[in-house]
């Protein structure tokens, strides 16, 4: 029985020659096992239509499409793909930006690589190649992996990391509504990338990025002696946000934690803090001084479609 994947070309042929007669890329399955019919955008007229294949037609999968040179270089992503060795000879280069993307959203979700290899239609050989050489996925391996993950084949691309997020548009019936302190403290997590407002002592308030971690209900972030961001020790009431946009369905969340902010001194807690650090600040440098926010206040809100 004929199977496909996403991305494959479906041949229709002529029975009097034997020559392709019309072809095109098949953009959607309507059966998890790849069987027919299929959502089909011809390559002569770019239109999408559902297909029923009769007896002239058969499916061209990606790999034979791919040169040999590129074959020898980068494994398919067929099921019969038998590459065994996950991890990358000595000496060879690093993941590329694609392979990376797919490493953090996959760990960010808790999916193996053999889940994540199952939900995309390839082995898990091809996806640790992905994961750790400077791999150049074909688009239809990528519109399997963004399923697989839940994401975009944009977001995957890196495309959009120069923009301001949220320039999609509004939902037609958008909800907005409060947070409580317990769904507030759940998206906060463990650690993440927040801003936290200041005003340094020439009067000039000030909104910093800063990488920070959730202690004992504390929200904790690094900084130098000196910076913008050490100016909010020792201030009786300090505003922190953190917040989420999903580009692709138009809604979000954010989280406002608002308490005063003190310079953690004690060395034992300084040992501590910086032994768990879920992470060093990305913005480099020498970042020895912890301040803590003990939240007096914490609210939020999200903003979904009406009927969810």
């Amino acid at each position: 029985m004929m199977r496909a994947h996403l991305g494959d070309q479906l041949v229709i042929e002529s029975q009097a020659t034997g020559a392709a007669r019309r072809d095109g890329e098949i953009v959607g399955l309507h059966h998890e096992d790849g069987a027919p019919p299929y959502d089909v955008r011809w390559s002569d007229t770019g239109e999408v239509t559902l297909v029923f294949p009769g007896p002239d037609a058969h499916v061209r999968h990606l790999e034979q499409e791919e040169p040999t040179a590129k074959r020898d270089s980068q494994p398919s992503t067929g099921e019969a793909d038998v590459l065994s060795t996950a991890a990358p000879p000595a000496g060879a280069p690093g993941p590329g930006d694609i392979g990376r993307r797919v490493a953090v959203e996959r760990r960010r979700q808790g999916l193996s690589r053999e889940e994540t290899a199952g939900r995309a239609h390839m082995s898990p050989g091809y996806l640790a190649y992905v994961e750790e050489r400077p791999a150049d996925p074909t688009l239809a391996t990528l519109i399997r992996l963004a399923d697989a993950l839940g994401t975009t084949v944009t977001a995957l691309r890196g495309g959009g990391t120069d923009l301001p997020p949220g320039q999609g548009y509004a939902l037609l019936h958008p909800q907005l509504r409060d947070l409580g302190v317990g769904e507030c403290r759940t998206l906060l997590s463990t650690h993440g990338v927040g801003r936290v407002a200041v005003s340094p002592s020439d009067g000039s308030p000030a909104v910093v990025p800063v990488n920070y971690d959730v202690v004992d209900d504390a929200i904790v972030f690094r900084t130098a002696p000196g910076s913008v961001t050490a100016a909010a020790a020792g201030t009786t009431e300090v505003a922190f946000e953190v917040d989420h946009v999903d580009e692709a369905l138009s809604q979000g969340w954010s989280v406002l934690a608002v308490g005063p902010a003190e310079l953690v001194t004690d060395p034992e807690a300084v040992a501590r803090l910086t032994r768990d650090a879920h992470t060093a600040p990305w913005a480099g440098g020498a970042r020895e001084m912890w301040v803590s926010i003990q939240p007096t206040s914490l609210t939020g809100r999200r903003i979904t479609a009406a009927e969810q």
